[in-house]
């Protein structure tokens, strides 16, 4: 098993700040707002914008999917054959 180098290690350090750094921002922003009411209007658009991002994002990953089945992505990627076969 490899060792992680120090340049790993650093990127790791940089990457939880970030994540920690954001979490304290979002509890705080979550408090701060906490006295805010929505109306009707607000979880009606709430409910619209989350059925369709999750419609959205659905879509075009089974896309991706059925694109890669099917072998529309071949001609993309001309290189990917030449390594198959001279793996076998």
């Amino acid at each position: 098993m490899e060792r992680i180098s120090k340049g790993q290690i650093l990127l790791l350090a940089v990457l939880a700040m970030i994540l920690i750094l954001t979490g304290v921002w979002a509890v705080s922003v979550w408090n701060a707002s906490s006295g805010v009411e929505i109306g009707k209007h607000g979880w009606i658009a709430l409910g619209l914008g989350t059925f369709f991002s999750l419609l959205i994002g659905c879509g075009l990953m089974a896309l991706m999917f059925f694109s890669s089945r099917s072998g529309h992505d071949d001609s993309a990627d001309p290189f990917r054959h030449k390594q198959d076969k001279s793996a076998e």
